[in-house]
């Protein structure tokens, strides 16, 4: 264990004099002049850049220095670059071109407007009723059918990957996205195929899961907490059968959803309830 704590330690003394983020001024790949570092990953840096030729704000990542050497890391990075590649919806990035200078590793892609739905909640303080709440899950749930539909799954459904413009939500960072490999069911033992998928499943529900986690978080931002102790979320919020019995299959606390119609029939039969109610 104390090996290994100091190995961990030895690499983010090194991350922390490797990692230096670009300076404000730099022009990358002749076009794209940094303004501004707008957030920091596990193995990215993203900049705020003018891009020269179209005088458009263009958002740059960068694989960050201390991973360039690393083969599997490389190889997420250009993951994430051709499932960009592959998007064409106007709520996701549009991807512009990937580059490299001197061994480090950058692409460039739209610039999106909009604060991310964790600033809005923890500090912009916004709240979302049930009805608000279930609006938003119904918006992004068709982000994800389409993700889905093209072999994409995103696997990082969180509030910092969500940006809100006028109610509207985008998705971003498509770092740990799993694209499905196509293959041929008839070349392919049936071990292989029913293990195939088995995984696609898996993939799908993990996403489901992730918007069962994201509509809680919507709907805990009404809730004030009135017990020193805390309680599970089906004590603490008050919400109609509808919204409990879809929380609890995207949680899988009850059968988990196979596939989004059936997400989407539950869904809006809450909303429905819910418009009765009031």
């Amino acid at each position: 264990m104390r090996k290994v704590s100091i190995l961990r330690s030895f690499r983010k003394i090194y991350q922390s004099i490797v990692d230096i983020p670009i300076k404000e001024g730099t022009i990358l790949n002749n076009r794209y002049e940094v303004l501004s570092v707008i957030g920091t990953g596990s193995y990215g840096i993203v900049y705020l850049c003018n891009d020269l030729k179209s005088k458009e704000n263009r958002v740059v990542k960068q694989l960050r220095p201390s991973k360039r050497r690393n083969k599997k890391e490389v190889e997420l990075f250009q993951s994430e670059t051709s499932v960009l590649h592959t998007l064409n919806h106007k709520n996701m990035p549009i991807l512009y071109e990937g580059f490299s200078n001197n061994e480090y590793f950058f692409y460039a892609m739209s610039f999106i407007e909009g604060d991310n739905l964790e600033d809005q909640i923890f500090i912009s303080k916004k709240t979302f009723n049930e009805k608000e709440s279930l609006l938003i899950l119904d918006q992004l749930l068709e982000l994800v059918e389409y993700l889905h539909k093209n072999g994409i799954y995103h696997q990082d459904l969180r509030i910092p990957n969500i940006l809100l413009n006028n109610n509207e939500p985008f998705l971003i960072d498509f770092g740990l996205s799993k694209q499905r490999v196509s293959f041929d069911a008839f070349q392919s033992p049936p071990s292989f195929s029913h293990n195939k998928q088995e995984g696609i499943l898996e993939m799908k529900q993990q996403d489901y899961y992730d918007l069962g986690e994201i509509l809680l978080y919507l709907l805990y931002t009404t809730y004030s907490s009135k017990n020193k102790k805390a309680l599970p979320w089906t004590e603490e919020l008050s919400l109609e059968k509808g919204t409990v019995y879809l929380l609890k299959r995207l949680l899988r606390i009850k059968e988990p959803y196979s596939n989004i119609s059936e997400i989407s029939a539950d869904l809006h039969a809450a909303l429905k309830a819910k418009e009765k109610v009031h």
